[in-house]
């Protein structure tokens, strides 16, 4: 137990600090800046845990060493207070998400206090609230009126639990990330943002950014840039084309049959009579598994032939054409040119189903060409295959497309893993659509001066596959405002990743009424000099951050292009079982008792001490009482009398008092400058 009286001290300073305005920042002195940020929390719980107080405690500790080192240091906070987990609980308990979200901030800005961090409350947001989310509705309308925001029927992942649709980032093994329930896809109209379009930005510009190299790793991954060429073959018997991408268009010779993802609206067009039932079922199967599955491996192949043929460009050869679920409509074209001889999910199908297997290519170790089918040029698709002896892999690719393009059944052409993002929820709790669908007009802006489109509260949130907005009469019926004439709301509200994918622009300007943030301002304090939070939002939050303020740049609205200079992870605390801590498990820890007994000193102390940052790890406390000894140590150094204490533990009683008193000095200014010189150098670590 400390002998440090800190619950008289914490109260004393912290009352100081508020009282002197001591952390106020003037945001409008950005000479030496430093935007230090948190990724702010969800009020789902009443409580701050163990995990938040990792994430801010040492961040503050490292925001403060910069202020003493002259930094005019801007820390803000806040809440992201819509989505999901507040809507369950209120359908969980009868009590209104506004009310619960509320009343769990009230309680979480009092347990921020206590932990003594730098945060200048002037500055707070709120995402819930009316003042911050009408600038996510014209965020919105920014993007729609530039073509960033359009509206599509595609198939979407559907939570039959959480009765909503997800986002591919918000699917885990086949799972709503949220409730674990097992995802279906529906096909429904949805609004997204056109994040595609800044694809190569947002690949090229990593290797600029301060970050992680697994979260860069992860988000190239995730965009997935592939170079290649499209390929068309045609459908005998009909006039229609099936257009292929490949990245390996040297093999065109080697394709025996082509493979279409089980949602390719052409099957029901080309199926032959007799095939209809076996693909129907097929179909009404395939749809059903999550792409984690579908993509596999190790999953057995599965598939239909559809009775239908395609031509092969370079031989004219009648190719099957058969359904896999191994086909991604959402990706590339729907439709796989199969290369058994080149490819182990085609060779597998193709062992599978008794197709054939040709070997067309055989590179060299070196990469360059050692053997090519005489095939190539008896279709005339080569003039001379002797000037492709020795050629390169990547050269041969390149003038296989060339001869394509010349021929027109094919080009050159990028693709990626990166999808539009779906912004659409079917539930209550989030920022409104701000769309209305008229008659006359069809889709409608709703003009600026209007927003926000307020949120009502008098809904029935319980959960029916439709939004709960859509059975509110006076927010479902409105007027037209172009027309005047009778429209209706679009009753959709957003994701709650749109709320983040702003709020670190809005921190500095809170308060403006008339415009989401003032530019001057935002432009000499961002991008965000330091922030801090968890790896888990490698391929969400901090993916659409970057997508919005690049867009806002090229809107003009800011100057600058990356939101985050530098970003680091912190570590996850597990629980003393070494398991992720959860209520369900027993394995919660609470700070609370810790700095009931120790202080928030010793508890921060120790969150520093006792684990490498980015990594954490399993909950241990046998520790903690060596940081108490020491800041005790450091208590009695000042408030007892350390020196005669040394005297007479390391004097020689033949020297003068100034002697012995010179030399204490000495060593305690040598203790001091050491310890001075580690923490500065560990924090910054």
């Amino acid at each position: 137990m400390s002998i440090i009286p800190f619950k008289n001290i914490e109260k004393k300073w912290q009352k100081k600090w508020a009282d002197t305005k001591l952390y106020k920042v003037d945001i409008s002195e950005a000479e030496k800046k430093l935007y230090t940020l948190v990724m702010f929390s969800y009020p789902s719980g009443a409580k701050i845990h163990t995990g938040h107080w990792y994430n801010y405690g040492p961040t503050d500790s490292w925001a403060r060493m910069k202020k003493m080192q002259g930094y005019n240091v801007f820390e803000p906070m806040g809440f992201d207070a819509f989505g999901l987990p507040a809507e369950n609980y209120a359908i969980k308990t009868g009590v209104h998400p506004k009310d619960s979200t509320f009343k769990n901030i009230e309680n979480m800005e009092e347990q921020l206090k206590s932990i003594g961090a730098m945060y200048d409350w002037d500055y707070e947001v709120i995402t819930c609230s009316p003042e911050y989310y009408k600038w996510t509705q014209w965020m919105f309308l920014q993007l729609y009126k530039n073509g960033l925001a359009y509206r599509d029927k595609a198939p979407v992942n559907w939570c039959p639990s959480c009765g909503t649709v997800l986002a591919n980032e918000q699917v885990v093994d086949g799972k709503c990330e949220r409730c674990g329930t097992p995802v279906e896809k529906k096909n429904l109209t949805q609004w997204f943002f056109k994040i595609t379009k800044y694809a190569d930005k947002l690949l090229d510009n990593l290797d600029k950014l301060d970050w992680p190299k697994k979260t860069i790793s992860m988000q190239r991954n995730w965009i997935g840039r592939s170079e290649g060429a499209e390929i068309d073959f045609k459908v005998e018997k009909f006039d229609d084309i099936l257009t292929v991408f490949t990245t390996r268009p040297d093999t065109l010779y080697g394709v025996s049959y082509v493979v279409i993802a089980p949602e390719h609206p052409i099957l029901e067009k080309i199926v032959t009579d007799d095939r209809k039932k076996d693909l129907n079922e097929y179909i009404n199967w395939a749809v059903n598994q999550s792409e984690i599955d579908r993509l596999s491996l190790s999953k057995e192949k599965t598939g239909v032939f559809t009775g239908a043929y395609a031509i092969n460009p370079v031989n004219g050869e009648k190719v099957p054409i058969w359904v896999s679920d191994y086909v991604l409509y959402s990706y590339g074209t729907g439709v796989v040119m199969a290369v058994p001889a080149h490819d182990e999910r085609d060779f597998e199908f193709a062992k599978k189903f008794n197709l054939p297997i040709k070997t067309v290519i055989v590179p060299k170790k070196d990469g360059e060409i050692e053997e090519l089918s005489e095939a190539y040029t008896e279709a005339g698709f080569m003039v001379n295959s002797a000037e492709f002896d020795g050629m390169s892999s990547i050269d041969f690719k390149s003038k296989i497309v060339e001869v394509a393009e010349e021929k027109g059944f094919g080009r050159k052409k990028v693709n990626y893993r990166l999808r539009d993002w779906l912004v659409s929820r079917q539930r209550y709790w989030g920022a409104p659509i701000p769309i209305v669908y008229c008659e006359k007009c069809g889709e409608v802006a709703v003009p600026e001066e209007d927003l926000p489109v307020e949120l009502p509260y008098d809904v029935n949130f319980e959960p029916t596959g439709e939004s709960p907005l859509a059975k509110h009469p006076t927010f479902k019926y409105t007027t037209c405002p172009k027309c005047g004439g009778k429209a209706i709301r679009e009753v959709d509200t957003m994701d709650t990743f749109v709320d983040s994918s702003w709020y670190f622009l809005r921190y500095p300007d809170p308060k403006n009424d008339k415009a989401p943030f003032e530019k001057d301002i935002i432009n000499k304090w961002l991008p965000v000099d330091k922030y801090v939070g968890g790896a888990e939002h490698a391929c969400m939050h901090l993916l659409y951050a970057r997508f919005f303020t690049m867009a806002l740049k090229d809107m003009g609205y800011i100057d600058f292009e990356e939101p985050f200079k530098s970003l680091r992870h912190q570590g996850i605390i597990l629980g003393p079982d070494g398991f992720k801590m959860s209520k369900s498990r027993g394995n919660t820890v609470s700070p609370d008792e810790y700095i009931d007994k120790y202080g928030t000193d010793v508890f921060r102390t120790y969150l520093m001490f006792a684990y490498e940052y980015s990594t954490g790890g399993p909950w241990d406390d046998s520790t903690i009482k060596a940081v108490d000894r020491f800041l005790d140590r450091v208590w009695r150094l000042v408030t007892e009398d350390e020196w005669a204490k040394w005297v007479f533990e390391n004097g020689d009683i033949s020297e003068s008092l100034d002697e012995r008193t010179k030399k204490y000095n000495e060593e305690l200014e040598r203790k001091v400058h050491n310890t001075i010189k580690g923490v500065t150098e560990n924090t910054e670590d």
